[in-house]
């Protein structure tokens, strides 16, 4: 079972697609998940804590808003983590919007400077895409657990 970073960190149709074939999607519902649930938050509505632009210094630049190094400090750890990752490009935004154009540059090449299998989609635009995407992430996924899911 591999960890699969999932792009848009923000998409419950990818990580339920890399549940159902046997892996651990690593996006933002789970990470924001344990966090609200985590006893200590001050500011649930925000999701995070005054230590997390802190945090995210170690993925950006003291130079970079404070709201993209609060944004790493939750996706860093989760790409650090992965043993894959799927990248979806020109999502809809119901597909799962990242909403910040800088952190989506960042995380985007924090994905591919770690050298792990990574699967670069395009969003599909009609029912024949749709179905080549869903194979094409099935065929990637069965390539990490060896054809076993």
């Amino acid at each position: 079972m591999a960890k699969v970073f999932i792009y848009p960190a923000t998409s419950l149709i990818l990580s339920d697609m890399v549940e159902r074939w046997g892996h651990s999607p690593l996006g933002a519902a789970l990470a924001i998940r344990e966090r609200i649930q985590t006893p200590g938050l001050d500011s649930p509505p925000l999701q995070m804590t005054a230590d997390d632009p802190k945090k995210g210094l170690k993925y950006a630049a003291v130079e970079v808003p404070s709201g993209v190094r609060g944004r790493m400090a939750l996706f860093g750890p989760m790409i650090d983590e992965a043993d894959a990752a799927i990248i979806v490009n020109d999502a809809d935004l119901a597909f799962g919007c990242m909403g910040c154009a800088r952190t989506n540059e960042l995380v985007k090449y924090r994905i591919r400077s770690r050298g792990i299998p990574v699967l670069d989609l395009l969003y599909p635009r009609c029912d024949e895409d749709g179905v080549a995407f869903v194979a094409a992430i099935k065929a990637f996924l069965d390539g990490l657990s060896g054809g076993e899911a």
